[in-house]
C-alpha cells in the first residue's frame, strides 16, 4: 500500500556549487510511503506525515548552506561551535562562518536533485514506524513561465531561521510599466540577480573585524552580524554580490526594484510583484 502527499512543503535553502559559487533554491516536496497497514488501518496517520516529515525537513535542510562535503576546494573547520569554511569556486573564493546549525553537510561532490533527495531519504527514513517499507521523495522546482532568479541571503533581525547569513530562493518577478508586464524589465533583473547574494549594508564590515575567516582578495566584501542563533561571518566576491541599503526582506527587494527603475524613468508608474520562493512575496508600486 503507499500512502502520498502532494505539496507537503517548501524547502527554501542556498547551496555551493563549483560552477555557479552560491545560489539560492526551492524545491516543491512530495512524498510516497508505501508499506503496510498499522493497527488503525493506515500506513501512517496524514497529520503524522505532514507533521514529522515537514518538521525533519525543516531541520535538516530548510533555511541551511548545504554543502557538499566531497567537493574539490572545500575546507571544513570547527571552531568554538562555528562551522568554518572555504569554498573555491570559479567565481571566486567564499569563506563562512556560522553556527552549526546553519549548515547542512552532505556527503556527495556535488549538489543538485538527486543528492538532497538521496540526503533526505536517508535520515527521514529512519523515523519512520517499521511498518513503512519504503520512503519516496520528490523534490521539484516550481513551474514558471516568466522569468525568475535565484538569490542568496541574511535577515538577522528575523526570530526564525531566515537570520541565518546564507540561505536562499529560486523566486519569479513580474514588472509592469504602465499597466504592461514588461518583458525586457523582468529580463533584466532576472539576469542581474542570477545567483545572486543580497546583503544589506549595515551588515558590512572590514576584513580586520572578522573573528573566524579571511577574504581571499582585497576587493571581497565581507559581512558580519550577532543574531539570536549566534554569530555570522560571510565573505564574497564583490561580482556575487548587490548591496540593499534596507533589510533584503522580500517587501524591501520589491521596493528596491521600484526605486531602481524610479531613478532610470521617473515618468512611467513600476509595479514589482517580487516572490520569495514559492507562492508568497510581496507587492510594491510608484507612489
Amino acid at each position: 500500500m503507499i500512502l502520498f502527499v502532494r505539496d507537503l512543503t517548501v524547502i527554501d535553502f542556498s547551496y555551493l556549487c563549483a560552477k555557479r559559487g552560491m545560489l539560492g533554491e526551492s524545491y516543491i516536496v512530495d512524498v510516497e510511503l508505501d508499506g503496510k497497514l498499522d493497527d488503525i488501518s493506515m500506513v501512517l496517520d496524514f497529520s503524522l506525515v505532514k507533521k514529522q516529515i515537514k518538521q525533519a525537513i525543516d531541520q535538516l535542510l530548510d533555511h541551511k548552506l548545504a554543502v557538499p562535503t566531497l567537493a574539490d576546494g572545500l575546507s571544513l573547520t570547527l571552531a568554538q561551535q562555528q562551522q568554518l569554511l572555504k569554498f573555491d569556486s570559479a567565481r571566486g573564493q567564499i569563506n563562512m562562518a556560522a553556527p552549526t546549525e546553519a549548515v547542512a553537510l552532505i556527503e556527495t561532490a556535488t549538489i543538485n536533485i538527486d543528492s538532497i533527495t538521496s540526503f533526505l531519504q536517508h535520515h527521514i527514513m529512519q523515523l519512520m514506524p517499521a511498518n513503512v517499507a519504503k520512503l519516496t521523495i520528490t523534490l521539484r522546482p516550481e513551474p514558471i513561465s516568466g522569468f525568475y532568479y535565484h538569490y542568496s541571503h541574511g535577515l538577522k533581525k528575523h526570530d526564525g531561521n531566515c537570520q541565518r547569513i546564507a540561505h536562499g530562493h529560486r523566486s519569479t518577478i513580474q514588472i509592469f510599466t504602465d499597466g504592461m508586464l514588461s518583458l525586457r524589465l523582468n529580463k533584466y533583473w532576472s539576469e542581474r540577480w542570477e545567483d545572486i547574494y543580497l546583503g544589506t549594508a549595515e551588515d558590512l564590515c572590514q576584513a580586520s573585524e572578522l573573528k573566524f575567516i579571511n577574504p581571499a582578495t582585497d576587493t571581497d566584501i565581507c559581512f558580519a552580524y550577532q543574531a539570536q542563533q549566534g554569530w555570522f561571518e560571510l565573505t564574497m566576491p564583490a561580482s556575487h554580490c548587490e548591496i540593499i541599503a534596507t533589510d533584503t526582506t522580500v517587501e524591501c527587494l520589491a521596493e528596491y526594484i521600484v526605486a531602481e527603475l524610479e531613478k532610470i524613468d521617473p515618468s512611467k508608474a513600476y509595479k514589482v510583484v517580487a516572490y520569495e520562493g514559492v507562492g508568497k512575496g510581496a507587492i510594491a508600486q510608484s507612489a
